[in-house]
């Protein structure tokens, strides 16, 4: 693990920031798709997993193409099994986990927290964790975020975060005022890198006119995307990610499960809001879909899940989807994404389908 600062005790924190130029917004025009498609080389034969890690850019973050997704840890799978889901992912050479402060009021950070003590993990272990919604340290003032990663990194058990997610853009707070509590904080060595999450083209713009003066930068951006759920980042923010060098973690990589096959019949709703949720993708264009899923992934051996991340991965911005599980043995599904290289006819027939 890379050495990251120390600081020397707690700065002082002042609200105010430099004067940044106002920057002029014109909508980006829309994104071709087959731009996006990035042809990716087939793994070497017996190649080890670590091999398939990739870099976050301006980072020395290395990752597994799979992000972990930790909503469920504390809600619908206990400390117990939180802590299997978790020994699974890291066998199978995961190391990349993706949680914030408010998934089960925190606790989701507890337990994993518990589980880099126990399993000593720490440093080969790369957090990710979003703040902003905790009713304790609300929205992206200077004294919420510097509250809200302290709180943090107590449930973690740990005195870094190696990627700062802003959990959604808060209007009510100059974003001058929110980058210069993350720039105290990079400075004390609590906070590595930043990133954003549900954040417009048009305030990444500005995030990097301020960034241009000397303030932290995003270099990530986790956004809702996958084969339901594509015009909303191919619109506008793909342009923009690309242009900033920016990494692209989506989040709902899997529709909420539908895209793993989960809601094929009424009866396989359960009453759960991810279920409620995935069952709005139960109509025609949805069933398409999976119908183009299940052939590709009859062809690749492999489950739908994957192919619906290999999907993701092969597309230009993406570093690593985030998807989470409920029972360690779904987690195999995800990580055998990774080392799946969909051919052109794959990509074209699961674009055409999902348009």
């Amino acid at each position: 693990m890379p050495a990251h600062p120390t600081g020397q005790g707690p700065a002082p924190i002042s609200t105010s920031s430099p004067t940044a130029p106002q920057a002029v917004f014109s909508p980006p025009p829309p994104l071709a798709i087959p731009d996006l498609y990035v042809p990716q080389a087939a793994p070497a034969t017996g190649a080890s997993p670590l091999a398939l890690r990739r870099t976050i850019a301006d980072t020395d973050l290395t990752v597994h193409p799979l992000a972990l997704g930790t909503s469920v840890f504390g809600w619908t799978a206990d400390g117990a099994t939180s802590h299997r889901i978790l020994d699974r992912h890291r066998d199978l050479a995961g190391n990349f986990l993706d949680t914030a402060d408010s998934y089960t009021s925190g606790r989701s950070e507890v337990i994993i927290g518990s589980w880099l003590r126990s399993r000593r993990t720490r440093d080969s272990t790369v957090i990710a964790t979003k703040i902003g919604k905790n009713l304790d340290n609300p929205g992206l003032s200077s004294r919420s975020i510097i509250g809200a990663v302290h709180a943090s990194l107590d449930r973690l058990g740990t005195d870094y975060i190696d990627l700062l997610h802003f959990h959604f853009d808060d209007p009510t707070v100059p974003l001058e005022e929110s980058l210069g509590a993350v720039d105290v904080l990079m400075r004390r060595g609590q906070v590595r890198y930043l990133a954003a999450s549900n954040f417009s083209a048009e305030r990444l713009m500005e995030a990097r006119v301020l960034a241009a003066n000397g303030l932290p930068r995003f270099v990530a951006l986790q956004t809702q995307y996958s084969l339901l759920h594509r015009t909303a980042f191919e619109s506008s923010l793909a342009l923009v990610t690309r242009a900033q060098g920016m990494a692209v973690l989506p989040y709902f990589a899997l529709a909420h499960g539908f895209l793993a096959g989960r809601y094929r019949s009424k009866t396989d709703l359960e009453k759960t809001t991810r279920s409620s949720r995935g069952a709005q993708y139960r109509n025609r264009s949805g069933f398409r879909v999976l119908a183009v899923l299940d052939r590709i992934a009859e062809e690749h051996e492999a489950p739908p899940a994957a192919i619906a991340i290999a999907w993701l991965l092969a597309r230009g911005p993406v570093v690593a989807p985030v998807a989470s599980a409920s029972q360690p043995e779904q987690v195999d599904a995800l990580v055998t994404a990774a080392g799946i290289r969909l051919t052109r006819s794959d990509m074209v027939d699961l674009d055409r389908i999902s348009a």
